[in-house]
């Protein structure tokens, strides 16, 4: 029976070579999957930090805008336009407008109800030359005021 326990390779001690390079490509895989781990998390967290330091200097922007337009307290416009400044009769055209630290605002002649805002649009359809003049009124009851002209040129339809 002593041949029941002798291995099924007959030559003894004898190894494949694929056998013999297994470990070292086990190893080569391993480093190769870590170091391919670490360039995508270094991408990622790179990606990440950047975003972040963009919207804190977009946060730091707008704060700076926003401070500066406020300027203590201080009644102000931050626009008064008009899309187009000269139009057609019948034609219609932007007017926009933006006020801080207003506690009312009216724009003669009469548009619309408006309210402050630091942004706003209105359509306005003039039929002549008109001039546009926006009053804010702050809480002290200081007023500011702002003009501008759209012009209406030409004949209806032409």
């Amino acid at each position: 029976m002593a041949f029941l326990d002798q291995p099924q390779n007959t030559r003894s001690g004898a190894r494949s070579p694929l056998r013999s390079l297994l470990p070292y490509t086990t190893a080569l895989l391993i480093v190769a999957a870590l170091y391919v781990a670490w360039v995508l998390y270094s991408r990622y967290d790179r990606n990440r930090r950047a975003e972040a330091e963009m919207e804190a200097k977009k946060a730091q922007a707008e704060k700076d805008i926003y401070d500066t337009v406020s300027a203590h307290g201080e009644l102000s416009f931050t626009t008064f336009e008009a899309a187009t400044g000269v139009l057609r009769p019948g034609e219609t055209t932007q007017l926009c407008y933006g006020v801080v630290n207003a506690a009312s605002v009216k724009i003669d002649p009469p548009v619309e109800q408006i309210k402050p805002s630091y942004r706003h649009c209105m359509d306005i359809s003039p039929r002549k030359t008109t001039t546009y003049t926006i009053t804010a009124t702050d809480s002290a009851g200081h007023t500011k005021s702002v003009s501008l002209t759209v012009q209406v040129k030409g004949r209806p339809g032409a």
